[in-house]
C-alpha cells in the first residue's frame, strides 16, 4: 500500500465528553490563499502501478483467479504522492529524494513533472526503484508485489546537501518515513529546518521515534501509535500516552489518525477531536499521505493547526472515496467543508 492507512469513522461517546476543542482562528480558504504556502517534502517514493482487468475463471494451474488485464495506470506513490497532493491544491511544492537509475524513476518523474512537482531525485545506480504492483479485478485487489531496495550511503549524504540548499525556499518541511531508507539523515534534518525557522511535519514508522525530537507536529495512525506507547483501555488513557510523548518527544502537537474513529489533535494543555466524515469508504490507500500534505499547505497558508486539522480530516473523507493513491482538488474539499455550515 503506498500510503498509510487512514480511514474515518465515529468518536466513542467518553471521547466525546471528554475532548477539549480549542478555538478555531477563521481562515479564509481560497486559491490564492494556498498557493502562498511553499513547502519542501523529502522522504521515500514510490511508483504505484495498476494493472486492471476482468475477472471471468479460475487457473485450473491453482486455485486462483485469472485476471485478463486490459489497461494499466502509473501513480506516484510514497513521499511523491504528498508532494503531489499539496501541488494540487496549488502550493509550491519541490520534492527531494532517492530513485533507481532505471524506467521506473523515469516514469515517476515524468508523473511528477505532470502534476507540478518540482523533483529533485537522486539516481542510485545501485537500488531499483520502489514498485508497488496491484493487481485489480471488479475493482478490488487481487494481488500486491513490491519491488524495493535501500539507497546507497553516498546518496543520501548528497541529499543531505541538496536538503540544506532547499530549506531557504520553503515554510513548511514535510519528512515522509516509509522505513526505505530514505531518510537516514532524519534527525539532522529537523535540526537544520528547526534552526532555519521552519516547521516541521513528520509521517513516522517504526517503533523509535526519539528521531522525530524537536519537530513542529508528527502524525501517527492508531496502528503506529500502538507501536511506541503500547495499547490503552480508554480515552484517559489515550490521552496520557499521547501527551507523554508529545512531551517528550518536545513537539508542538500530535495528531493521531483514528481509522473510524476520526483523528484526535494533542497539544499542550488541549485535546481536540474531529469525527471521521460520513462517506462510503472505498479505498484507504495513500489517505495519510493526503492527510499530512493537506496539513501542511494548510499551515503554509496560514491557518492554526486546529483548523488545518479540520481541513485535512474532509480531505481524508473524500480521498477514501477514490480508487488506489488519489489526490484532493480544491473544489472537492470546498464541497465537503460547505457541508459544516
Amino acid at each position: 500500500m503506498a500510503g498509510k492507512t487512514r480511514q474515518s469513522g465515529r468518536m466513542p461517546k467518553t471521547a466525546t465528553r471528554r475532548a477539549v476543542k480549542p478555538a478555531i482562528v477563521p481562515f479564509s480558504m481560497d486559491v490564492r490563499t494556498l498557493r502562498r504556502a511553499r513547502l519542501l517534502v523529502v522522504g521515500d517514493v514510490m511508483l504505484d502501478r495498476y494493472w486492471f482487468g476482468e475477472v471471468n475463471r479460475v487457473s485450473p494451474e491453482a486455485p486462483v483467479p485469472i485476471v485478463k488485464v486490459d489497461h494499466t495506470d502509473d501513480r506516484p506513490g510514497g513521499a511523491a504522492n504528498v508532494a503531489r497532493n499539496a501541488a494540487a491544491l496549488g502550493a509550491h511544492v519541490t520534492l527531494l529524494s532517492v530513485v533507481g537509475a532505471d524506467q521506473a524513476g523515469e516514469r515517476l518523474a515524468q508523473l511528477l513533472k505532470a502534476d507540478g512537482v518540482h523533483a529533485k531525485l537522486h539516481r542510485d545506480r545501485s537500488i531499483d526503484t520502489t514498485v508497488k504492483l496491484r493487481v485489480m479485478g471488479r475493482r478490488q485487489q487481487l494481488l500486491r508485489i513490491d519491488f524495493e531496495t535501500a539507497p546507497s550511503h553516498e546518496v543520501l549524504i548528497d541529499k543531505l546537501a541538496d536538503y540544506r540548499s532547499l530549506l531557504a525556499r520553503s515554510d513548511i518541511v514535510v519528512l515522509s518515513d516509509y522505513g526505505k531508507g530514505g531518510l537516514t539523515h532524519i534527525s539532522k534534518m529537523i535540526a537544520l529546518a528547526v534552526a532555519s525557522g521552519k516547521r516541521v511535519l513528520v509521517d513516522p514508522k517504526g517503533e523509535d521515534y526519539s528521531r522525530y525530537r524537536g519537530a513542529t507536529m508528527v502524525t501517527p495512525n492508531r496502528s503506529e501509535l500502538r507501536e511506541v506507547v503500547g495499547s490503552w483501555r480508554d480515552e484517559r488513557e489515550l490521552t496520557r500516552k499521547a501527551q507523554t510523548l508529545r512531551q517528550k518527544l518536545g513537539i508542538e502537537a500530535l495528531l493521531v489518525t483514528r481509522s473510524e474513529e476520526g483523528m484526535t489533535l494533542f497539544q499542550k494543555g488541549s485535546v481536540s477531536h474531529q469525527a471521521a466524515r460520513a462517506r462510503e469508504v472505498f479505498d484507504v490507500s495513500g489517505a495519510g499521505d493526503t492527510v499530512i500534505a493537506v496539513l501542511a499547505v494548510m499551515l503554509g497558508a496560514g491557518a492554526s493547526l486546529a483548523e488545518a486539522t479540520r481541513i485535512a480530516n474532509h480531505a481524508a473523507g473524500v480521498v477514501v472515496g477514490k480508487l488506489g493513491t488519489a489526490v484532493v482538488q480544491v473544489p472537492e474539499l470546498l464541497d465537503s467543508l460547505d457541508g459544516d455550515r
